[in-house]
């Protein structure tokens, strides 16, 4: 059920197998594990310590990582979008009248998103929210916040890896069950960007698109051939 790569346990089943398993764990922080991700954990001892532990669960998102099970001989069966993780987490939330709470972006857009949410899943328990613009040490009233509602899930979106962080500093101390950063996802719910179309998808180049809608996004490719490299080096 998982590929090796730089000692990280990535899954390698598909997407309905890994909504089943996480479900199935006490508490689980899933981490979207594309090369920055991943390069991210290989240079901080906080996160590398968390990525590791068993009440993690990496997926594939990317394919950088793709490539990198193959470079391996350990294949994983899809990629997988964090994007796309998230949604069926809210499917399994609104099937099951389930709390969430919404961390990270701007004001803004975190309600927009909330709104747009709403609409869609009308059985999810909406438990909170915060914009991402507070200081990660210095946040006891957001934590304490979330303590008290007690979400089933904490989705925060504020970039890698800062949501990273927050999840590995506050997971213990939160009683909620799944905790996943998901990037610009609350950005593509709140109708601010969209994804890329199916068919660049299926050929494995969101990323393009993701680079010619933000450009500032090419400096952060570099990430994958550093990546592939090191793997090479230590399979």
């Amino acid at each position: 059920m998982f590929s090796k790569i730089l000692n990280y346990n990535i899954f390698n089943g598909s997407k309905e197998e890994l909504i089943k398993y996480i479900n199935n764990m006490e508490k689980v922080h899933v981490i979207s594990g594309n090369p920055e991700v991943l390069t991210s954990g290989l240079n901080n001892k906080q996160l590398y310590k968390n990525f590791i532990s068993d009440k993690s669960v990496i997926i594939p998102d990317g394919v950088g990582t793709v490539i990198a099970s193959k470079l391996v001989k350990e294949p994983v069966k899809e990629k997988i979008a964090g994007i796309e993780v998230m949604e069926e987490l809210l499917k399994y939330c609104n099937e099951n009248s389930l709390g969430v709470y919404f961390l990270g972006t701007r004001e803004e857009t975190l309600l927009k998103c909330i709104e747009n949410i709403r609409e869609r899943y009308p059985k999810i328990l909406i438990k909170g929210y915060h914009n991402g613009f507070f200081n990660l040490d210095n946040c006891k009233n957001i934590v304490n916040e979330i303590k008290t509602v007690k979400p089933y899930i904490l989705f925060a979106a504020m970039g890698c890896p800062r949501q990273e962080k927050f999840i590995c500093k506050y997971m213990e101390d939160i009683p909620s069950k799944i905790f996943m950063g998901v990037g610009g996802s609350f950005d593509i719910f709140a109708g601010e960007l969209k994804r890329a179309p199916n068919w660049m998808i299926k050929l494995g180049l969101e990323w393009l698109y993701r680079v010619y809608k933000e450009p500032y996004r090419i400096k952060r490719l570099t990430s994958i051939p550093k990546f592939l490299l090191k793997v090479n080096r230590e399979k």
